[in-house]
């Protein structure tokens, strides 16, 4: 058996093979001579490579030829992170170390259905993002000229239209034409990816289920399910709580225990639909409301809206993990299945 570590880099990787007796060789490789490397695996090999954007393509590619690969989630595997001796070969050396003395911390990786939904709704989150940014800056212009416009209107294609019931300079006016039309195609695209979203997710397991919760829309369904993937990953809801990154921070100094802000390690896309989503919820079950309240009175409305969030995805957690399918949210009976 051979442990291989594995420095992954946009366009090269670098590969450290260790043998049980601790033999160590070290090559560089090319990403597009990716195929020179899979030749050189076998059956039993154990393979490890650092979690980063293109992992779960280098793991599609080698996974036939070898015996497992794992992702390192590279936040716990403090080693790598803080190593004195930043450099590729020392990375892969570490890793194929740790490795043979099954040592190291594995990441979750997405499903190929899930990475690819959730690369759908951060496209479309961003693209809402752009088109925010236009709608913005054609109220700037407006206000700039007197003109006072309720920002909410310039998203609708009357609002748009609206601005052309004045006379405007030439150098204006072709301004205006570009953000209208750039406005117009982005709420064009993000339409379609809308369509998309809510066609694919309904096909994921637990879509009904967290559809059934009076706060969550079929598209922040799939933001969570395709972030969360198989509930049963998880041990209990704070496992998930800190995958997702809405526990916060734990520092331990002088026998002092301090609890500070969330670490924000996980999905932001995620973190923001589901705080979205627990203050959509609040104004239906009084049992969040009260919650919410009873924080806010004495943390603030900012602390009280976290701890909400943290509280409902308690409940999408337990939804999930017990197939509960909600007749009536507010109340928390269960529909008859």
């Amino acid at each position: 058996m051979i442990y291989v570590g594995v420095d992954l880099h946009t366009n090269s990787f670098t590969v450290c093979r260790r043998t049980k007796q601790g033999k160590e060789t070290i090559k560089g490789y090319s990403i597009v001579r990716i195929d020179n490397f899979i030749k050189t695996l076998r059956k039993d090999d154990l393979l490890a490579v650092e979690a980063t954007g293109n992992t779960a393509w280098f793991i599609e590619q080698v996974a036939s030829r070898i015996n497992k690969a794992i992702a390192v989630n590279p936040y716990q595997f403090e080693v790598i992170r803080k190593s004195v001796k930043k450099t590729d070969k020392n990375d892969a050396k570490t890793l194929a170390y740790f490795l043979s003395k099954d040592m190291l911390p594995e990441s979750r990786m997405k499903t190929k259905e899930n990475a690819q939904l959730h690369s759908l709704a951060v496209t479309r989150d961003k693209l809402v993002k752009q088109r925010t940014a236009l709608i913005n800056k054609i109220h700037n212009v407006l206000n700039s000229h007197g003109l006072k416009f309720k920002k909410e209107s310039l998203g609708t294609e009357k609002g748009l239209n609206t601005i052309w019931s004045w006379n405007w300079d030439t150098i204006v006016k072709i301004e205006l034409e570009v953000l209208v039309s750039q406005i117009r195609t982005l709420t064009e695209n993000i339409k379609r990816l809308d369509k998309d979203i809510a066609e694919q997710g309904e096909k994921l397991k637990g879509h009904k289920n967290l559809t059934s919760i009076k706060g969550i829309a079929g598209r922040s369904a799939t933001v969570l399910l395709s972030t969360i993937g198989d509930v049963n990953d998880f041990a209990d809801e704070h496992k998930l709580a800190s995958y997702i990154g809405i526990v916060p921070r734990v520092s331990d100094s002088n026998e002092k225990v301090s609890h500070g802000r969330i670490t924000k390690r996980g999905d932001k896309l995620a973190r923001t639909t589901l705080v979205q989503c627990s203050l959509v919820a609040t104004r239906y079950s009084p049992y969040l409301r009260k919650y919410y309240e009873r924080i806010k009175s004495h943390r603030g409305s900012g602390k009280a809206i976290i701890a909400t969030a943290r509280k409902f995805l308690g409940i999408i957690y337990n939804t999930l993990k017990n197939d509960w399918v909600f007749e009536d949210f507010p109340n928390f009976v269960i529909a008859n299945t």
